[in-house]
């Protein structure tokens, strides 16, 4: 080991009020963005914000992540293919497993967040129509002009838990780098249920598993769904402290 690889500021907790302050805005300023404006990211932007998304931690520095950025033609054409399935009634092809249905307090907020979402679009619980065009929106992944899909090598599939927890390290990191960076993002399964379809027009290889999207582009202000804050939890519901005075 080098020099090179060391860190050469030796004071470990060197934030300033400025940083402190910047990283709790974007943590309480982020929110899913369900509503895009049409123009193109450059690819220049995306790739600075994967270059802080891939600091993210991971266990034993596996850095299982594997990040496919699509945009233009194979976009739409898995949009339109997944939201046709989806219509159809065809099965749910995920390559991970995932709850079918969540209950009690999982559902409440499920539930929560949906009645936002629909009372800031005017969407009437009776209205079956616009209920069905909100639910074929995520079938497109909102219609953002990039989408990131998250797979991980399927090497590690027997040690599976471990290596989904670090992928929503780096998938966090991601949509808050995004954010810093004036885009808006939406992690998104809904586009990829149809994993066939995502695997063979972006081109994945046979030994990564998909795992989630991360849908991203420019905010569109009039998106009125994009102004919805989810509840959260207060610390003391959450967290316990033991041991502590």
């Amino acid at each position: 080991m080098s020099t090179d690889d060391l860190v050469q500021d030796q004071d470990l907790h060197a934030l300033g009020e400025g940083d402190r302050a910047s990283l709790r805005d974007l943590l309480r300023g982020r929110r899913s963005i369900r509503g895009y404006r049409p123009d193109p990211v450059p690819q220049g932007l995306i790739r600075e914000v994967l270059a802080d998304a891939v600091l993210a931690p991971s266990s034993m520095n596996t850095q299982p992540w594997k990040l496919h950025v699509l945009t233009g033609d194979v976009l739409d054409r898995i949009r339109a293919e997944n939201s046709q399935l989806m219509l159809s009634g065809a099965p749910v092809q995920r390559e991970i497993e995932v709850a079918e249905k969540y209950e009690g307090v999982h559902r409440d907020r499920q539930v929560d967040i949906a009645k936002r979402l629909f009372a800031a679009m005017g969407i009437a619980r009776e209205d079956n129509d616009a209920r069905l065009d909100w639910t074929m929106r995520g079938f497109r992944q909102f219609d953002a002009p990039v989408s990131i899909v998250v797979a991980f090598d399927r090497s590690l599939e027997p040690i599976g838990p471990v290596a989904h927890f670090d992928l929503g390290a780096v998938v966090h990191a991601l949509v808050l780098s995004a954010w810093s960076h004036g885009l808006g993002t939406v992690i998104n399964s809904q586009g990829i249920m149809q994993a066939a379809v995502v695997r063979r027009e972006a081109q994945i290889p046979d030994d990564q598993t998909i795992f989630t999207a991360v849908a991203m582009g420019f905010p569109d202000p009039d998106f009125q769904a994009n102004l919805v804050r989810s509840a959260r939890e207060s610390v003391d519901d959450v967290a316990r402290f033991v041991g502590f005075d």
